[in-house]
Order: structure tokens, then sequence, then C-alpha cells
């Protein structure tokens, strides 16, 4: 397994295409890395990492921005206006036929005009999540200049930081190597994890070493079953008809339609995630607005979704469910695939071609979805499950993040190797 590990790793370099990609990716992660450090004046950078170290949420929130909240540094943002944006054009294409039209019959231009009103959509978001991050701070006591001006300056340098991230994100999707978005988000992730375990082991004492030990098998069976589902696929079989000619005899070969358990792969999980971070977030920013109705509010809120609360876990659950499945019935298109093998005269055994292929595939994926959505949403609750039965909080190094660390990393991992195969195919052109 390790020899074939490096041989990968040596036909990754070889490949120079796929080598200036490499490249490239981590180009835009050092720059990424390097905005991360650059603070935003007026913020008592010291009292903010102390209230975001005795903060739970505020720790999680942090993680997932690649630990610029707590440094608060000009991308403190981070994509997060361009997730929500792109939740609110999932929705939005469920409830307006016009956009889901758009990105079927249009095909790329269509993908590429909803990207667009997704990119514009991003920016009011910025904005009230930068005036609502100020807010927050302000009612903490946490900056050193409230001035209208500085306030002003303030949001327009956290806006134009959100839009940088973006714009990063999109250069990785066109010139570097995975899904820019989820590649940024995973870089942020990562850069936090040798941190958090450095926490976690300075605070475990020696009659906790075998309750963490245990977390730490959980842990690890947690990537497998990640791998697992990624993994799955349910393979159709498809059957090409043999055509006659000049006494030749072609097509009757059968192969299969492999429709992967979770087609949408990552995105509904940092749906969700970004999602389940709203309620907590406007918790704590009405509990610090002083007005006694709001704080009211702000308290509850706080205590229906932490970590281990039943609303957090069902409401996660739902929201983890409802993405993967419903992201699946929208990427996968199965008119276009019933059409495509339609043409190249290919069909299912015991299935006509045309219409009911059609049904037949989107049967088939409403099947296998909604096993892998429950299993998709199940995993997602171990950490915090976790968490209740050890009472080790380590949510850094457990739980979503973990899920979007390795899902990336097999998307990733899969791209290279798909370009590794189309340079072997072409030498045989």
């Amino acid at each position: 397994m390790i020899d074939t590990a490096i041989q990968k790793i040596r036909a990754i370099f070889a490949n120079e295409e796929l080598k200036k990609k490499l490249i490239f990716t981590a180009t835009i992660f050092l720059i990424f890395r390097l905005f991360a450090h650059i603070p935003v004046p007026g913020v008592n950078v010291a009292q903010l990492q102390q209230l975001f170290a005795g903060n739970q949420f505020l720790s999680l929130l942090n993680i997932f921005a690649g630990g610029t909240l707590s440094r608060f540094s000009i991308v403190a943002v981070g994509i997060n206006p361009y997730i929500t944006a792109s939740i609110i054009m999932q929705l939005a294409g469920m409830v307006f036929p016009k956009l889901k039209e758009m990105q079927k019959e249009d095909g790329e231009a269509g993908r590429a005009k909803i990207n667009q009103y997704t990119r514009l959509l991003s920016v009011p978001f910025a904005l009230v999540q930068s005036i609502s991050v100020i807010a927050l701070l302000r009612s903490q006591n946490l900056l050193t200049a409230a001035t209208p001006t500085v306030l002003i300056a303030m949001v327009l340098t956290m806006v134009a930081g959100a839009m940088i991230m973006l714009w990063l994100g999109e250069l990785v999707s066109e010139y570097g190597l995975g899904n820019g978005i989820s590649m940024v988000l995973f870089a942020g992730i990562v850069s936090q994890i040798p941190v958090a375990v450095s926490q976690t082991l300075s605070v475990v004492t020696s009659t906790e070493a075998m309750t963490l030990i245990v977390f730490v098998l959980m842990f690890v069976a947690l990537i497998a079953m990640i791998v697992y589902i990624n993994e799955a696929v349910r393979k159709v079989n498809i059957q090409y008809a043999k055509r006659t000619r000049g006494g030749k005899t072609y097509g009757g070969q059968t192969t299969h339609l492999p429709i992967k358990v979770n087609v949408a792969g990552v995105m509904p999980i940092i749906f969700a995630v970004s999602l389940m971070m709203a309620p907590s977030f406007i918790g704590k920013v009405l509990t610090s607005s002083g007005n006694l109705q709001f704080v009211a509010w702000g308290q509850n809120l706080t205590r229906w979704f932490q970590e281990t609360s039943p609303i957090y876990l069902i409401s996660y659950f739902l929201l983890v469910f409802s993405f993967t499945f419903f992201s699946a019935l929208i990427f996968f298109n199965a008119q276009d695939i019933s059409d495509e093998l339609k043409k190249s005269g290919a069909f299912v055994p015991g299935i006509r071609p045309g219409g009911p292929t059609k049904k037949f595939l989107e049967y088939v994926v409403v099947r296998i979805t909604l096993v892998g959505a429950v299993f998709l949403g199940i995993l997602a609750l171990l950490p915090s499950i976790a968490q209740m039965l050890t009472g080790v909080q380590s949510l850094a190094i457990g739980g979503t993040s973990v899920l979007i660390v390795v899902s990336v990393i097999l998307e990733t991992t899969k791209q290279a190797e798909s370009m590794l195969v189309g340079q072997d195919y072409d030498k045989y052109q």
C-alpha cells in the first residue's frame, strides 16, 4: 500500500499539468494564510482571543474561518457569505422553476448565470455578516475605537476580504485542483487542527486518558465510515444493442453506470453546518443587546442550539438529510443520461429506452440517496453523541470539520487520478 502511494505521488509530480495545478493551489493557500494574519485595526485582539478560547460555539466558528475570527483579520468573514448565498440559490431553484430550467436547459451557460447571481448575492450577505460580527464585538467592549467612520471602514474592509476569499476560491476552481470554495474551507480547517490537538492534549489529565483513547478510536471509525459512504456506488447494468454492417457485428457489450450514494459530495455538509451556526450566532448577538426581551430570546437560542441539545441534534440531522437528498436530485439529471443512452444505442436490460429509463434511474437515485442521506445524517451526529458519552469537548478534531476535510481530500484525489488516467490514455492516441 505504501509503495502504491509513493508511485502515485511520483506520477502526480511527473504530470506537468497536474504539478502546475498543485503549485497554483498551494500558492493560493499561502496567500489565504497571509491575509489571515492581517488584522483589522480597532480591535483588542488579546481580549478577543480569550473570548473565543472560552466559548465553545465561537471556537467552532473560528475553526471554520481558519482562525481568522480570533485574530479578526481582513478575511474574518471568509467564504460564509458565498455559502449562504449558495444555500439561498439552491432553495430558490426548488421554489422558482425558471432557475431550475436555467441550470438544466442552458447547460454550462445556465450554470454560469446562476453562479454569477450567487456572487452578486454574496455582497449583501457579506455586509450583513460583517455588521453582525462588529456588533457582537462592540457589545463585548472589544473595540478600541467605535466612531461611525471607523465602524464603516471596518465593515467595508471585511466585505472586501470576503470578496477576496471568493475570488481566491474561483481561481482555484479555474486554474488549481479541486473545488475552489471547498478547498479554501479545507485549508482553513486544516490550519487549525494542530492548534486544536495541542489544546486538547494540554487539558487532558491522567484520569481522562482512557476517555481520550476511546474518543480517538471513535474518531478513526468516523473517518472510516466517511470514506465508505463517499466511495459507495450503485452499479446499473448497461447493454449496447447489436448492429450488423457489412457482414460485421458491432455493439453488444455490457457495462455499468456507477451512481454514487452521495452524489452531491461535501456541499450538503457545508450548507448544513452554515445554517446550524446561524441560530447560536444570533443568540450571542441578542444576549449582548441589553434589551431584556432580546436577552431572553438570545439565551433560549443559545441553550436550544448547543452541540448536545435535542433540538440541535434533530435540526442538524434533518438539514444534512434534506440537503443530501435534494442536492442529489438536482445534480443527477436522469433525463440527460437516459437521452444519451438512447442516442448511443444503450439500454438498461429489462427497461425500455427513453421515458421508462428515466423513471428507473430516478427510482434508483431516490433509493440509494435515501440510504446515503440517513447514513450521512447519523454520521454527522456521532461527534456530538461521543461528546455526550465521554465528556471530551473536541469539536475541532472531530465532527463536521472532519467530514469536510475527508470529503475534500477524496474528491481532490479522484480529480488528480482522473487527470493521470487521461494522460495515460493520450499516450495511445
